[in-house]
């Protein structure tokens, strides 16, 4: 394997956003998953992080790997940052106050806004109550002083999330890696 063709992606964002998902979505591998049930719940929630891979046309993998969206797990997420050279940020648009939920992440992830090309991924804006849309979260971002596109997807189809990675590498100038597995 192309060591130089070994890229980290993180996915970041709070609980039920779908990084998860998406994650299982993208990799060829089974993924490696620490989801366990939430102690208020009977959902499953990631307690240390979940990881994939996706393996790219003529050679080398995209390595993804999904923080636990819990504030608690606060302390691992620069650990699981470190290195990465791309990361999806997801918001679930069902969330009460999802603009504030992203204040939230965009204040803890200001490290990795600064170092790292970056991607607003908005999940469930279908069944949001609230009148929202890629525009207002994108204007939201702007007005923090942040420069990161936003786009809607669903975690659960593959060339959605495909989709955004593909956004992702050709931000990064990255788009001779082949990431075009079929849907």
């Amino acid at each position: 394997m192309n060591e130089d063709r070994d890229l980290k992606i993180v996915f970041v964002g709070p609980p039920d956003a779908g990084k998860s998902t998406a994650i299982k979505s993208l990799s060829d591998l089974p993924p490696v998953s620490t989801d366990v049930p939430a102690s208020d719940e009977s959902r499953l929630t990631t307690v240390a992080m979940d990881f994939g891979e996706m393996m790219l046309e003529g050679g080398g993998v995209v390595r993804l790997y999904g923080v636990p969206g819990q504030g608690r797990f606060e302390f691992i997420w620069p650990m699981i940052s470190d290195g990465a050279i791309g990361a999806l940020f997801f918001l679930d648009a069902r969330h009460p106050a999802p603009l504030q939920e992203l204040d939230g992440y965009l204040e803890s992830f200001a490290d990795t806004l600064r170092s790292t090309t970056c991607l607003l991924v908005v999940t469930h804006i279908d069944q949001a109550t609230h009148e929202y849309s890629t525009q207002r979260f994108a204007k939201h971002v702007r007005d923090r002083g942040h420069l990161m596109p936003v786009i809607e997807i669903d975690p659960r189809q593959r060339r959605d999330v495909l989709y955004a990675l593909n956004l992702l590498l050709e931000m990064l100038g990255t788009t001779e890696t082949g990431a075009s597995h079929a849907a």
